[in-house]
């Protein structure tokens, strides 16, 4: 599932090619991508055409696109697990995955959204302070402006779970995904089953520091790509991955301390550490 560097990457993209220009036609190819519109396709196409997006932004990993002439209004983005926004030229033939398109009154580049596995979706949804309703239940992300890392330690250290499940709350704080609470971690030298109440003020704050770094330079590589899944708007794969320490690199060499990473089964996912630096806690 691609996590906030990639959203972001995405993000930037989307505020670049998609803004300020008038939509002319909405196409739905596939209902279960717009499955949050009650309406259908009909209140999308309503919604949409004849309107812009003024700008795109996030939180998490959820993107928002404010509409222009209803201005309490925006259409909401989740990539889910395969989803891709891209911005094709008309001619370019569809995607074999397309679900959505939107086109523009100038002919330039459209707006796709293309869902292998159709987790992901869009919907209009009303804007309530500056965020759509339907998101506001996730918390600030460590790349938000106003992202309060003092309280985010205090809620993790209030949480008598395990400390990577705490990072995956996106209630918590959000855009961690499982690919940077690993990296973070290892980071931090913490191994991830240890519970946030068990932890020190000092610990949590290296660690949602570390995962605000590694984003950090996640971003500035345009993400992390392990298949073709995941793509900015132009269809370029990030090249992150090359840089993770623990993520991905079973039987590989711990880059600290020389030991074997690891691999283990956490929540239905494959979790990493080094079991020398990230020793485990004592049962």
């Amino acid at each position: 599932m691609p996590e906030l560097p990639e959203v972001e990457v995405v993000r930037r993209g989307i505020d670049a090619w998609a803004t300020n220009r008038t939509i002319s036609r909405v196409d739905v190819l596939h209902a279960r991508s717009i499955r949050r519109c009650e309406g259908g396709a009909p209140e999308l196409r309503v919604a949409l055409e004849g309107d812009s997006f003024r700008c795109a932004s996030r939180r998490g990993k959820y993107l928002w696109l404010p509409l222009t002439r209803t201005k309490d209004q925006a259409l909401v983005v989740h990539l889910g697990m395969s989803g891709q926004v891209l911005m094709q030229p008309p001619s370019e033939a569809d995607e074999t995955h397309l679900r959505v398109r939107v086109r523009f009154a100038d002919d330039d580049r459209e707006m796709r959204f293309v869902d292998q596995r159709t987790f992901g979706g869009m919907h209009v949804d009303e804007v309530l302070d500056g965020v759509p309703s339907s998101i506001t239940h996730i918390a600030r992300d460590p790349l938000d402006p106003d992202f309060d890392a003092a309280a985010t330690v205090r809620a993790i250290r209030h949480k008598d779970s395990e400390v990577k499940r705490v990072l995956l709350d996106q209630s918590v704080v959000s855009g961690i995904g499982n690919i940077y609470a690993d990296e973070a971690l290892w980071r931090s030298s913490i191994n991830g089953r240890r519970r946030g109440s068990a932890l020190t003020s000092a610990q949590v704050r290296t660690v949602v520091s570390n995962a605000r770094e590694v984003m950090l330079e996640a971003l500035a590589q345009g993400g992390t790509s392990f298949d073709s899944l995941y793509v900015n708007v132009n269809g370029e794969s990030g090249y992150f991955e090359r840089a993770l320490d623990a993520y991905g690199r079973e039987g590989e060499p711990c880059r600290r301390c020389g030991a074997a990473i690891r691999r283990e089964a956490f929540m239905n996912r494959s979790s990493y550490r080094c079991p020398r630096c990230q020793r485990a806690p004592a049962s």
